[in-house]
């Protein structure tokens, strides 16, 4: 018999809302104890210079086992 860890990341995917992450978190038997976002950039050069140009976050849900 395999148990489930007491505390896992949930990742907000592409193509899904925060409610659908957090109704998938309750349908594994865990609820919501923490929300972290993090950013996410990209490399554009100009002028031969390289920038790092924010284009996005990544939401992550930690879920604590009920």
């Amino acid at each position: 018999m395999t148990t489930k860890p007491k505390k896992q990341k949930f990742t907000v995917e592409e193509n899904e809302t925060i409610d659908d992450c957090l109704d998938r978190m309750r349908q594994e038997g865990y609820f919501p104890v923490r929300r972290m976002e993090q950013p996410i950039f990209k490399e554009e050069i100009r002028d031969n210079i390289v920038e790092h140009v924010p284009c996005g976050r990544m939401i992550v849900f930690e879920g604590k086992l009920l």
